[in-house]
């Protein structure tokens, strides 16, 4: 059980332990509304919620890469315009890395012309005059990290930007990065049914004294309970084009899942909350950002930082989604360039 907040890596930031995701107000899982996803955005606040995460490329494409939906930079104005009037209560998480390509889809671009670009316009659509966390979204491997977050490094100077962080890279980039400048975070995917990060990642985080946060920490609303054998996705769905999700994959995941919400239900907790509470327990400084367009699960989301689990349940839980029993990789064969 964790309740108080945590400092990001190597700054005076105090968050949270749980934050919110808010790209699926965007894309990737099907139609959202708006105005409802501004609601679910003050109740998350008022749930005591206070870190935030976006990206400019969010709205930039639909279930497979490359595909158009609300537009570049949608999630950041969207979010700009829910904390209006409370945003120096909050810490306020964005990313950069891929802008529009002329023909059609996105490019990655690291380059220190782009940072400098891409974090003004991520000011200006945000509605703010700093942004407190700052991460590279998808590492340009055509540049050396170090001129990347080089650049980064300058827009901390200048004081647009806070905290510096990194997503979906591996140890000895992060070791590169952090000789260079301070790193705050590491955003990567992490979860009882997604655990890859356990063996080098996380153990590198701790050397270096990042934050780790974990994207989709309830296996894209899977360890949330609320689904069945019988459960499709349609074609605007990111999870429809996802191994895990796939007809046989699925059944065995729902298998592991069916044991999680047992566990949950003698316990009085939502599968969700019991999924999210063993993220916490883990030895590491760690911060999950579930995402939802509902204010009912932002709010149920919130409460999983008081629930108890022994060190029993913990070896428990660990051991039902062992890796070897958790059918599917990460992304499939239409995720040329991974999205979170």
């Amino acid at each position: 059980m964790r309740e108080a907040r945590i400092t990001l890596g190597h700054t005076d930031i105090p968050i949270r332990p749980i934050g919110l995701g808010c790209m699926g107000m965007s894309q990737f899982y099907g139609d959202a509304d708006e105005e409802e996803s501004v609601a679910t955005i003050h109740a998350a606040i008022d749930a005591g919620i206070d870190f935030f995460d976006t990206s400019d490329m969010y709205g930039a494409a639909g279930a497979a890469t490359g595909q158009s939906q609300r537009g570049f930079g949608h999630n950041e104005e969207l979010l700009g315009r829910a904390v209006r009037g409370v945003r120096d209560e909050l810490v306020l998480a964005t990313k950069f890395g891929a802008r529009p390509s002329p023909g059609g889809g996105v490019v990655l671009d690291g380059s220190p012309e782009y940072v400098a670009t891409a974090c003004d316009a991520s000011l200006r659509r945000l509605g703010v005059d700093h942004i407190d966390l700052y991460y590279i979204h998808r590492l340009d491997t055509t540049l050396p990290v170090e001129d990347t977050v080089g650049a980064m490094a300058d827009l901390v100077t200048a004081g647009k930007v806070r905290a510096i962080g990194l997503s979906a890279v591996g140890p000895d980039i992060l070791h590169r990065a952090a000789a260079v400048t301070p790193i705050s975070a590491l955003q990567s995917e992490y979860s009882l049914w997604a655990r890859e990060v356990e063996q080098e990642v996380l153990p590198t985080c701790r050397e270096l004294g990042i934050t780790f946060v974990p994207y989709s920490p309830l296996g894209r609303a899977a360890l949330a309970g609320r689904f069945t054998s019988g459960t499709s996705f349609s074609s605007d769905d990111f999870r429809s084009t996802l191994p895990k999700f796939q007809e046989e994959n699925f059944a065995e995941n729902l298998r592991l899942v069916e044991g999680l919400k047992a566990f949950a239900d003698e316990r009085g907790h939502a599968p969700g909350q019991v999924a999210l509470a063993w993220l916490l327990a883990q030895p590491y400084d760690i911060a999950p950002i579930p995402g939802t367009k509902r204010a009912a699960y932002a709010r149920q989301n919130a409460a999983a930082t008081a629930v108890p689990l022994s060190a029993d349940d913990l070896a428990f839980l660990s051991g039902l989604f062992d890796p070897a029993r958790v059918r599917g990789g990460q992304y499939g064969a239409l995720n040329v360039r991974p999205q979170h």
